[in-house]
């Protein structure tokens, strides 16, 4: 992916591809295609969860520091 977008961003395109998947009857390279940028999606969502998290596990571990002070 070219460009990183939001948590909410890649997730709200990744359900608009979802219903478009679902609720149409596509040509078979477009459904590729949107398949494929919902893969590239996934992982930009996944990239974002795991910084969250980290971020999270930083925070909690300074604050855990603090009661030793």
């Amino acid at each position: 992916m070219a460009t990183k977008i939001s948590y909410e961003e890649a997730s709200k395109e990744l359900q608009d591809i979802i219903d478009k998947i679902e609720n149409s009857s596509l040509p078979l390279d477009e459904s590729m295609k949107l398949f494929e940028r919902g893969e590239l999606l996934i992982k930009q969502c996944y990239s974002c969860l795991d910084g969250a998290k980290g971020k999270f596990y930083e925070l909690k571990e300074s604050l855990e520091g603090l009661d030793e002070v």
